[in-house]
């Protein structure tokens, strides 16, 4: 066959990622924080996009779902709720035409595309979700008044940090600069905490000078408050607290050696190594208790990271449960179609065109993108709200198996939609706030071939089974498979050993060693 040059004609399919796509399934995994980080960046850069000011106070009926009582969703075929349209007003969903927006049929959240796109325009943010405080501090001169709701004395004071506590003992002890440099150093590579976190050899290197002097500094140090601060491990931050009260003695010190027996309740190999009887051993052991093993705990006053619920669910008072959307974590945003319209008319320029129109096709873009997510989110929230009915009523031993595929073939939408969904987005309910991806657990055969089990109710059976022990009756892993199995659980062995250890339980010999042992 010859080789020569010739023109073909070939029909074929291929999957094209539009930046309108990429952006839809983007917005569906982003948690709420990330989210309204977006938003915000949207905002800024298209002036064809602003704040829906009023979709704050009313919520949209739109965005809450009512389930049936009893209704486990264990028949498939799409939506059972009720949910009534939302009303009238100035949400430019409706407002986008069809040559700027995509067809039903598009449906751009719920495609599979191997969780693979550009990361073009994609906004790092953390994916932790703080706590907002409003300062109702008001700051004025001489004369001025304080709010009722603030407080006289915080303008008084000031809670110490750490490191201005640890700085000014350094500036006390200490006067050749050389020395409080290596201090300051020293300080730096404190954790959370009070441990030494780094190689104090590092500084020696970084400043050029003797190791010796630095492990000299850190030795002086160590004797700073609060007992316990720059240790470099656990028996090195007990030792010093205990060294500050003058009871670090040789028995003492063998305990602080063997902290590995203490934990395993090894007491006759204590006994033996510090060489005490079993009164002193236990006065020995809490003494060890009292202490504090991160003694820079006291100084940190950063606030724990609350976490907001995308989903809130509460009884229905007409029986089964209303899903609703938290308002607080739905970001609104308009298009200004009346100023698209205004500059539009004083647009000469192909190019100001252009630009006005892709804004325009943008911001329309986001609406219907930011519309879908939220239907889609309590789409799935719903269903899961149906299928885990039992464990909300009866409690997490009713907590049923379920997979992506259960839910994903009720509300027809892709597996990997639903992964979206469920990824950094959280549900309040009676029960307390989970993650929605608690509520997909493996499921474990039934012993009488009923219905299967979830591994988290398998696992609450468990810590119940052990949390009922007595000194003399403590179960062995096999004993409590037997005992599962009477129950309708067939379990293995190996699984009940990787179900205590995940619930941190230790083994039946340590359990009935910490049992019979009064420490």
């Amino acid at each position: 066959m010859a080789l020569t040059p010739r023109l073909e004609l070939k029909l074929s399919q291929t999957l094209v990622m539009t930046p309108q796509l990429q952006q839809a399934i983007k917005l569906l995994q982003l948690s709420s924080l990330e989210l309204a980080s977006y938003v915000e960046t949207e905002l800024e850069q298209n002036p064809l996009l602003e704040k829906d000011e009023s979709a704050s106070d009313n919520q949209r009926e739109g965005d809450r779902e009512t389930v049936p009582e009893g209704d486990t969703g264990s028949e498939a075929g799409g939506e059972t709720v009720d949910q009534s349209e939302p009303p009238d007003g100035p949400d430019t969903v409706d407002q986008t035409g069809s040559e700027t927006m995509p067809s039903d049929g598009d449906s751009p959240l719920d495609a599979d595309y191997g969780n693979v796109y550009e990361q073009d325009g994609v906004v790092d943010v953390s994916g932790d979700v703080p706590t907002a405080f409003a300062d109702g501090g008001r700051s004025g001169g001489h004369g001025g008044s304080f709010d009722d709701d603030q407080n006289f004395e915080s303008a008084l004071t000031k809670d110490i940090t750490l490191r201005d506590h640890l700085n000014e003992q350094l500036n006390v002890d200490f006067e050749d600069p050389i020395d409080r440099m290596i201090g300051v150093h020293l300080i730096d590579m404190l954790d959370d905490a009070g441990w030494l976190s780094g190689d104090p050899e590092l500084i020696a290197e970084t400043l050029n000078c003797n190791a010796s002097r630095v492990e000299s500094t850190l030795d002086s140090m160590q004797r700073f408050d609060p007992p316990g601060i720059f240790a470099r491990d656990l028996r090195e931050c007990l030792a010093l607290q205990l060294r500050e009260k003058d009871r670090l003695d040789p028995a003492m010190a063998a305990l602080l050696d063997n902290l590995d027996l203490l934990a395993k309740q090894d007491i006759k190999r204590l006994l033996k190594v510090c060489e005490v009887d079993a009164d002193d051993l236990a006065d020995m052991v809490n003494e060890i208790r009292a202490l504090n093993p991160k003694p820079a705990q006291e100084f940190e006053h950063e606030v724990a990271q609350a976490i907001t619920p995308d989903i809130l669910m509460r009884p229905n008072p007409d029986g089964g449960w209303i899903v609703e959307l938290n308002p607080e974590t739905l970001p609104r945003v308009l298009v200004n179609t009346s100023y698209y319209a205004e500059v539009s008319k004083d647009a000469q320029k192909k190019q100001d065109k252009e630009y006005l129109a892709e804004r325009f096709q943008s911001a329309s873009w986001l609406v219907k993108s930011l519309d879908q997510r939220a239907n889609t989110i309590l789409k799935v929230s719903s269903e899961l709200v149906r299928q885990q009915h039992a464990f909300f009523v009866q409690g997490v031993e009713y907590l049923r198996p379920l997979v992506l595929r259960d839910i994903a073939e009720v509300i027809e939408m892709h597996e990997s939609t639903v992964s979206r969904v469920t990824t950094n987005k959280y549900m309040s309910t009676p029960r307390g706030l989970f993650e929605l991806k608690y509520f997909f657990t493996s499921s474990i055969a039934s012993a009488s071939g009923g219905e299967a089990h979830s591994a988290e109710s398998v696992r609450h059976r468990i810590k119940t089974l052990i949390d009922e022990e007595t000194p003399d009756s403590v179960f062995s892993d096999d004993q409590i498979v037997e005992l599962l199995r009477d129950s309708g659980i067939d379990i293995a062995r190996r699984t009940v050993a990787k179900y205590r250890e995940t619930l941190k339980i230790p083994s039946s010999i340590q359990r009935k060693r910490m049992k019979a042992q009064a420490l």
